[in-house]
């Protein structure tokens, strides 16, 4: 019975770190898609991408973001047009956040 519950429980340990880590894939996707896209200069292109949505949802979540740095990528995001000359700003937040993300998946496998 011992031996039925901890096998359980590892399974479910195992869906919950294969859910996490397919969500981080993701969002590690998307921010080098970004980040490519910014460096050619093509983010108007960009911005009608699906990755849009989510990296607005990482920046609104994400703790490793200053409330300036949050401020600026979700106005890039919206689209707002002040925000296109300092996309070089944006794509060091980018990285910043892309670098966190993958050290912190590196550390959770």
């Amino acid at each position: 019975a011992a031996m039925a519950e901890a096998t359980a429980v590892r399974e479910k340990e195992a869906a919950a770190f294969a859910a996490e880590k397919a969500e981080a894939d993701t969002n590690i996707a998307a921010m080098e898609k970004a980040i490519v896209a910014l460096e050619r200069g093509m983010a108007g292109g960009f911005l009608q991408t699906a990755s849009v949505p989510v990296l607005r949802r990482l920046a609104q979540h994400s703790g490793a973001l200053e409330d300036s740095d949050r401020q600026q990528l979700l106005a890039f995001l919206s689209g707002d047009a002040r925000y296109a000359p300092a996309s070089g700003q944006i794509v060091g937040i980018l990285k910043q956040m892309h670098e966190t993300m993958e050290k912190d998946l590196a550390e959770a496998t």
